[in-house]
């Protein structure tokens, strides 16, 4: 009973309170439906190529010029249609309808002047008169049936009016005393005949004004139509123009703007460009072209001016990168060993073309053995970094050792070379045989276990270059302990022919 009683006027309240809510419910999600949709087409225009982008800024003008002119050579053949009407129908309708009046009193006058000169001359004209006056019929009732004209009853006229002519002609033969009677007969005629003509004539009168508003009233909407079209057409394609060039301008000085930016150092500066056309793309060569400009400034700053080669910061970047990255990589530190001795033996100038030839080596061996994207870099002094791979790390170490052992004796004088060592001072000041220049590698891998920064990478390598140099000659140490290293995991040492080994 209570749920009947809610069917009152109560009852209807709360039922069109739930359509108010309902219908508020369905006009939320048209907005949202409208949101998402202008979303999505936002998206899209952002998508577009600078070309699309042009193409549709001037489309709606492109459209709007196409329909004004299918417009305008619509109303135009109209026009053309009811001119042409106008002068091959009305007024040659309305020219043939006053030379016929005409013709009706011509008749008049020469059947007149015939009774009285009974010249038979005058007949013939009269003749010649009533084949215009039929011919002018013949061309009205060529017309178009449209008009409505009453050529029938002006057909029917004309004939009662000619005969009238003509049987008072005889009349006035037989009787030419007695004119009253013919004057009446003629005039009723003619009278009926004008009267046929001069509602002809309205008719066509009437049709060329109807005509004529027409045409009027074509040239007006044409006229206020195309003014209306052009004006739509100016606002879309000027919406749409500036809609466009705002986009790419806007682009072109964020990368105006990140261009000044990156000039005065600031390679960390990223152009904020939504843009997926050819502006986007530039946009994201242009951020990485900063990247490449910062490496390569921190490695110029950090280069040495003896070899070029990056030094200890690009150095410390690229081993945090491997890391950071989790890619395996071998970090082979090279040292030349009892350098110093050579460099007071024969001075500094010789010293730096044996560190400038073994950058060289280590470039070519690189070259030729390693992968594109391996590093090279000079910490300073007689110490070399190689970042390779390590499947890659023994042949590039072993090809730099061969070639160092093999090119580094020319640097001596013959008969240093020929004794195998030099002679010098220790700091005490005695007399020391110092060998002749090797190369110490130590490699250390993240293959066989993980290393977690590149501090401990370093202090790896300086512990195992120790080693190294530690063994006479040339040697390499390749470290292979694990992340609990046993007791005699210590590291691999590769022999050379007439190297001594540990």
């Amino acid at each position: 009973m209570a749920l009947a009683q809610n069917t009152g006027p109560e009852g209807r309240r709360i039922r069109a309170g739930g359509n108010m809510s309902e219908d508020n419910g369905q006009n939320n999600q048209d907005i949202g439906s409208r949101a998402k949709l202008l979303k999505r087409l936002t998206r899209h225009f952002w998508r577009l190529s600078i070309a699309q982008k042009m193409h549709l800024g001037f489309f709606p003008l492109v459209v709007l010029i196409f329909l004004i002119s299918v417009f305008a050579l619509t109303k135009l053949n109209q026009l053309n249609r009811l001119t042409s009407a106008i002068l091959q129908v009305n007024i040659p309708a309305r020219a043939s309808v006053e030379e016929m009046r005409e013709t009706i009193f011509d008749q008049e006058s020469f059947i007149r002047r015939y009774t009285i000169l009974k010249d038979k001359d005058l007949l013939k004209v009269y003749q010649d008169l009533n084949r215009e006056f039929i011919n002018g019929l013949d061309q009205l009732k060529a017309l178009p049936r449209e008009l409505n004209l009453p050529l029938g009853a002006l057909d029917e006229a004309y004939n009662n009016y000619s005969t009238t002519l003509l049987n008072g002609r005889k009349l006035l033969d037989e009787a030419p005393g007695d004119p009253k009677h013919f004057d009446q007969q003629v005039r009723l005629s003619q009278t009926e005949v004008i009267n046929n003509l001069a509602e002809i004539g309205r008719i066509v009168e009437a049709d060329q004004n109807a005509k004529s508003g027409i045409s009027a009233s074509i040239g007006s909407l044409a006229f206020n139509a195309g003014l209306a079209l052009c004006v739509i057409g100016i606002l879309l394609s000027t919406t749409a123009a500036a809609i466009v060039t705002r986009n790419i301008v806007a682009a072109v000085r964020k990368l105006q703007v990140a261009t000044v930016m990156i000039s005065q150092g600031n390679f960390d500066y990223r152009p904020a460009i939504k843009n997926k056309d050819e502006l986007g793309d530039l946009a994201e060569a242009f951020s990485m072209m900063a990247i490449r400009l910062k490496n390569l400034e921190e490695m110029y700053l950090d280069a040495s001016p003896l070899t070029r080669l990056p030094g200890g910061v690009a150095i410390e970047n690229i081993l945090k990168k491997k890391i950071e990255q989790h890619k395996l990589f071998a970090f082979c530190l090279m040292d030349i060993d009892n350098f110093k001795s050579y460099n007071d033996h024969y001075g500094y100038a010789k010293g730096n073309e044996v560190i400038q030839n073994t950058a060289t080596i280590i470039e070519k061996m690189v070259a030729s053995h390693g992968n594109s994207d391996d590093f090279i870099g000079h910490i300073g002094g007689d110490d070399f970094v190689v970042i390779t791979t390590p499947d890659r790390c023994s042949r590039i170490c072993e090809g730099v050792v061969e070639k160092f052992d093999a090119e580094t004796p020319g640097f001596y004088s013959p008969e240093d070379r020929q004794r195998g060592f030099i002679i010098g001072e220790n700091r005490q000041g005695h007399e020391v045989r110092f060998p002749l220049a090797s190369l110490s590698v130590a490699v250390v891998s993240n293959q066989t276990r993980a290393l977690e920064n590149h501090i401990l990478v370093g202090e790896i390598a300086a512990e195992i270059k120790e080693r190294a140099k530690a063994i006479s000659g040339s040697a390499i140490i390749i470290d292979q302990r694990q992340n609990s290293p046993g007791p005699d995991e210590q590291g691999k040492v590769v022999n050379f022919p007439g190297r001594k080994s540990a």
